[in-house]
């Protein structure tokens, strides 16, 4: 073989291994969620800059509006998220519903299409959320572009021919929120999920579409994914439009200490609402004890958690939706002509946490303590099998005029087995699931809001406090929370796929096994372990069966039920 032959072959060889290798990294990161950080030859030399295009959005509006060859072209920013679905946002612009939200799809690069289904409004950008799931003919093409919103297909258009590739989940920032002060920032893949926060003086937040002449202001504290921010100057705000009323898109620049002083600018579909638009917090009506929660797919739990919490005090409910497509909706109005409940959709995967960040500075104005549990769990105490009132919850609180340092309330759990049921039991889990595990597991809390850190740092259920506050714990005879955790298998199969918590070990993946978030008898599978619906019995528990049954068991024509049937 002559030199020539073999150094061609060589060079032939090369390639297609550096071309693996590069595909393997997106493919890791789309399927994965996990956080990234940009290889160095993506990086700009000229002016050491990640610049990541965060006015690609913009320019994308642009092309669209060219196109004719597709007449029903949306214009929208794209997110491949695990499991490979895609979660596309339109611009405020563009008004949808959940009926005119139909006959949407995906319109892939190599002309394959998904369908699009209508997900819901984000509360605070105003921009309507599809999904669609990835075609797998597209899954192995290297880049994927941004798909196209369209209700009538055709070919792909050649001015799209280098449209932008769709942004990774894994590093991402993806919602705002302003204060009279700052800016809070939700970012993901930047500090560490086991909790080590970077630094805020390794960071600055970027406005703007043009994140090289942005305006950059300082980052005040750093924490899981919440970074809060100095507001930016208007009048330099200003100066990069033409007019007055443009949206601006908010992100974080990474300082990274390096000899080359590189800067790297997290990718963003996050907008920032300037700080006159904030409402000035107002004491008058506010809500004694709002409960806040986050949700995929409990509509079928939702009518008995508001009810049953209602009536031992709880004013007013905020719903964090993580993406579902049950009868939500539905259950949600129904349960507004006598309840004040608030349903925020929010998408992201895995961000229970961020969530419980954003919903205590989102509900500072309208609560002063805060409920954070599960729809799966209800806080009871047996002194309520004597005596009841509209006041039974608030009486875990320290007097409001005794200027107690209680800022937390904390309630231990039990957690509850299957109680030997195969499916949803219709009379509510209140009813069905009466046999729990004897020692109890990990605890919630009752929060007061004005007491929680300002790095908005939490575990799930509980926050850190600014200094010289305490936390009450209350004693089993006092109240607990009834966690109704291992219900019938079709019920608890779904955790699987669906972990709203970023700290949470995903049980697909087998790594960390003697996890306390694990499942004892659970392998890496969705696959019912044997005996499962005798499982996790050790105390027959029907204290709260016997105290719903009196506060909301109905007689009926069609004979007994209970209020939330």
């Amino acid at each position: 073989m002559s030199r020539k032959i073999r150094t061609t072959l060589l060079s032939v060889f090369i390639s297609v291994v550096l071309f693996a290798t590069f595909s393997l990294f997106f493919h890791h990161e789309a399927v994965s969620g996990t956080g990234f950080r940009p290889p160095a030859t993506l990086r700009n030399p000229s002016n050491n800059v990640y610049n990541l295009n965060l006015a690609i959005t913009e320019e994308l509006h642009s092309r669209s509006r060219q196109v004719s060859s597709i007449p029903d072209l949306l214009p929208s920013e794209s997110i491949l998220l695990p499991d490979w679905e895609v979660l596309l946002l339109v611009s405020p612009e563009n008004h949808f519903s959940s009926d005119s939200g139909n006959g949407y799809y995906c319109f892939f690069q190599n002309n394959d299409t998904s369908p699009a289904k209508f997900t819901g409004i984000l509360p605070f950008s105003n921009r309507t959320t599809f999904k669609c799931v990835l075609p797998n003919s597209v899954r192995r093409l290297r880049p994927i572009s941004r798909p196209i919103l369209t209700n009538s297909p055709g070919n792909w258009p050649e001015k799209e021919s280098e449209a932008p590739e769709m942004f990774r989940w894994g590093f991402l920032a993806y919602e705002s929120l302003s204060t009279e002060n700052d800016v809070i920032l939700f970012v993901k893949g930047v500090n560490n999920r086991q909790g080590v926060n970077r630094s805020p003086a390794e960071f600055q937040c970027v406005f703007g579409n043009d994140v090289i002449n942005g305006v950059k202001t300082d980052v005040l504290s750093s924490s899981q994914e919440v970074f809060r921010c100095l507001h930016p100057n208007q009048t330099a705000l200003r100066r990069l439009f033409s007019g007055g009323d443009e949206r601006i898109k908010v992100s974080l620049e990474i300082r990274e200490q390096y000899k080359q002083r590189e800067m790297v600018v997290v990718p963003s579909v996050a907008y920032y609402t300037p700080k006159y638009n904030v409402a000035s917090p107002q004491e008058e009506g506010k809500s004694l004890l709002c409960a806040c929660t986050m949700g995929y797919n409990v509509a079928k739990f939702l009518k008995e958690w508001v009810v049953y919490h209602s009536k031992i005090g709880v004013e007013k409910f905020i719903l964090y939706d993580n993406g579902s497509d049950d009868d939500l909706e539905r259950v949600v109005e129904e349960l507004l002509e006598e309840h004040d409940v608030e349903k925020l959709s929010w998408p992201w995967p895995k961000t229970q946490e961020a969530g419980f960040s954003h919903c205590a500075m989102h509900a500072r104005d309208s609560c002063t303590w805060m409920m954070y549990i599960d729809v799966d769990e209800f806080v009871f105490s047996p002194s309520w099998l004597l005596n009841s009132s509209i006041h039974m919850l608030k009486s875990f609180l320290p007097n409001t005029s005794s200027h107690s340092p209680v800022g937390q309330v904390s309630v231990r759990c039990f957690e509850y087995g299957p109680s030997n049921q195969r499916s949803h039991p219709v009379q509510g889990v209140t009813q069905g699931y009466t046999c729990r595990r004897r020692v109890e597991q990990r605890h919630k809390s009752i929060v007061l809001l004005d007491a929680i850190n300002p790095s908005l740092l939490n575990v799930i259920h509980h926050f850190k406090m600014k200094e010289g506050y305490v936390v009450k714990r209350l004693s089993k005879e006092e109240g607990v929370v009834n966690h109704y955790k291992y219900q019938a298998w079709p019920e608890f199969r779904v955790k699987f796929r669906r972990r709203v918590s970023a700290y949470v070990v995903d049980w697909r993946k087998e790594v960390n096994p003697r996890s306390k978030d694990r499942t004892p008898g659970l392998g890496f599978a969705a696959i019912e372990p044997k005996g499962w619906a005798s499982k996790f019995c050790e105390v027959n528990d029907n204290r709260l069966k016997v105290l719903t049954q009196r506060w909301f068991g109905l007689d009926s024509p069609t004979g007994y039920k209970m209020a939330w049937e």
